[in-house]
């Protein structure tokens, strides 16, 4: 498959860009498009054969769920049951990177929801988005647009990496502001369930709804046969392609570990800014300030692949607190390292000392 590349800038007509994605999406074909967290890979959300184009291009899960993409927060109505507490969450939230989890309707084919009732629902605030979603006619289902497993693409140039040549059409529009997946929610009577966290925190979150419950997929692995009920609960995600081992502890003897390890094994670091002097200058990746959460997230997907491109065998990263967006970070980076984490202390400090 040939796939076409659609640049939004200011010497072409990104409306005619846009209009020619809109055509491939009601024609069934997939389109990668850009939103304020991370690209999507979009699909007519009511089309059965569409969604299972995307689970082939991205070698995805079928039962790992789709999230359907929508122009406005009323057009929820056409696709699943909405209640007071989902509109609340719209007037506080949407358009943004929230999505909601609510009782679909027949419209959305089981192949979407990966067999599920629900529906996952998303109004994203990127324009580009929302105006692809507008002329197609359609809510779009679109995990992120990269191949399963691979850290999210957070710019046109990781989508190319994984995708052409897999779908149809990529519509570049640069580096996404956030650089994390929606924040998910699964919204019951009087509750919220946080299925998976995002820009938008627990915190947030209870300012509309008292009662804010945190899933225990958000930091812990799944049972062999429990259900995703939201994607990245399941699977291992987010991963480079060398193993990704995760450190804490206290922070002078966390980084005497990396000086360590830098010393006896060819890795690569996902260091904080304040680290660059003392580390060696090699294979060192520069995630951001300690407390400069924003810029973590924004960062983390592009730095898990330069690291990648790093020649090395293995990669070592700080595991985030789990309070505030470092819940976002946790979780992310967690499921990257496959849940293997290092707790650093005076017995292992010389870990990798030969």
């Amino acid at each position: 498959m040939q796939t076409r590349i659609f640049k939004l800038t200011t010497e072409n007509d990104s409306g005619s860009a846009i209009a020619e994605c809109a055509k491939i999406i009601k024609n069934g074909g997939l389109v990668a498009f850009p939103t304020e967290t991370v690209y999507g890979l979009g699909g007519d959300a009511t089309d059965e054969d569409a969604a299972k184009k995307i689970y082939a291009a991205k070698g995805r899960p079928s039962d790992n769920p789709l999230i359907i993409h929508i122009a406005s927060p009323e057009d929820a109505e056409k696709y699943a049951h909405t209640s007071e507490l989902y509109y609340k969450l719209a007037k506080a939230f949407m358009p943004g990177p929230l999505t909601v989890i609510l009782k679909k309707k027949d419209i959305v084919p089981d192949s979407v929801t990966g067999g599920l009732s629900t529906v996952a629902v998303r109004c994203p605030s990127d324009e580009t988005a929302r105006e692809l979603i507008r002329l197609s006619g359609t809510a779009i289902a679109a995990p992120s647009a990269n191949r399963s497993g691979s850290p999210s693409p957070t710019c046109a140039e990781h989508v190319i990496s994984d995708l052409d040549g897999r779908i149809d059409a990529i519509l570049c529009g640069g580096v996404c502001e956030i650089g994390l997946e929606s924040t998910i929610v699964e919204a019951r009577e009087d509750s919220l369930i946080l299925l998976r966290p995002g820009a938008i925190t627990a915190d947030a979150l209870r300012c509309v709804c008292d009662n804010v419950e945190i899933s225990h997929a958000v930091t812990e692995m799944l049972a062999e046969n429990e259900r995703p009920l939201s994607p990245g609960m399941k699977y291992r995600h987010y991963a480079p392609s060398v193993p990704l081992v995760l450190v804490e502890g206290d922070e002078d003897l966390v980084q005497t570990f990396l000086i360590n390890a830098q010393n006896s094994e060819k890795c690569a670091l996902l260091c904080y800014h304040e680290e660059l002097d003392e580390l060696r200058g090699e294979r060192l990746i520069d995630i951001g300030a300690r407390d400069d959460l924003g810029t973590q997230a924004n960062r983390l997907f592009s730095a898990l692949r330069d690291a990648d491109k790093l020649d090395c065998d293995i990669i070592y990263a700080h595991l985030p607190k789990k309070d505030g967006l470092g819940l976002a970070l946790y979780n992310r980076l967690i499921r990257a390292a496959a849940h293997t984490v290092i707790h650093v202390d005076h017995k292992n400090i010389n870990h990798h000392k030969s």
